[in-house]
């Protein structure tokens, strides 16, 4: 098996993420589930999805759980967390480059200002290339999406906090 043959895998499995999410999105169903062999796949609505909300503990009680199971609730994982300001969102699933090139400046920085329009990054899929604006115009208070990985459609990139 070639990279070339590994690249094609990945972007077929993307593009069917891609079109499943789409199903969803068009449908009454709050959950999809796919199982090929001994891999799986779970796709669920925002709607479907519970929040625990958080309980006060006085000092050494008992630990929070997650109010559906019982079981103690885990820490947010970093970067899982809804976004806490206004966030400019990936428009298709791929990987992300925050620069134009590898050892070239970023297109945004922590801290610095964005203005609507503005390139903040790019996105490749399927072998392409695609540059991505921002909606939002502001500071850049957090960047949600690391060079080189995979993000997903409707993931937030960056928070923009308006000036």
């Amino acid at each position: 098996m070639t990279k070339a043959d590994v690249d094609a895998g990945d972007e077929s499995l993307l593009a069917l993420i891609d079109k499943l999410a789409g199903l969803l999105e068009r449908t009454e169903l709050n959950e999809l589930e796919v199982q090929v062999g001994a891999t799986g796949l779970v796709l669920r609505k925002p709607s479907a999805i519970t929040i625990a909300t958080p309980v006060a503990v006085a000092a050494g009680g008992p630990p929070p759980t997650d109010g559906v199971s019982g079981a103690t609730a885990a820490p947010p994982i970093d970067g899982a967390a809804a976004p806490t300001k206004p966030a400019v969102l990936a428009p298709l699933s791929g990987i992300w480059y925050g620069s134009p090139a590898p050892g070239s400046a970023p297109y945004v920085t922590l801290g610095g200002e964005v203005a609507l329009g503005q390139v903040i990054g790019l996105i490749e899929a399927m072998k392409l290339f695609n540059e991505i604006k921002s909606d939002r115009a502001g500071r850049v208070v957090r960047i949600n999406a690391e060079s080189g990985k995979l993000v997903r459609a409707k993931q937030p990139l960056i928070e923009v906090e308006p000036l």
